[in-house]
């Protein structure tokens, strides 16, 4: 696994947003790295694969992730993403308070 598996480039902050935004970012995982599974509380988050393969976790339950595709993680549910090759994987990150 990289040293350091995740980057992050934020596009636009909270106040950039009215507070109603928590973060939207481009999110990087280096190649065999893993974002950790996570839940999310008072929020939702959605993926959208801009480039590179993985797998996708959502509660457990795990699929393929492609250029395309788009994950939702509602309030009070777990997701996270490894990257299951030796390319960078790229996605859109938005994360919504409820």
């Amino acid at each position: 696994m990289a040293e350091n598996p995740i980057t992050k480039e934020v596009l636009l902050n909270e106040e950039q947003m009215d507070g109603k935004i928590n973060l939207y970012a481009r999110v990087t995982v280096a190649p065999f790295g893993t974002l950790a599974y996570h839940a999310h509380h008072g929020e939702t988050e959605t993926y959208y694969i801009l480039s590179g393969r993985g797998e996708y976790n959502d509660n457990g339950a795990k699929r393929p992730a492609a250029p395309g595709d788009v994950f939702f993680c509602r309030d009070g549910d777990s997701h996270g993403i490894v990257n299951t090759t030796a390319e960078p994987l790229s996605f859109m990150a938005l994360i919504i308070r409820k």
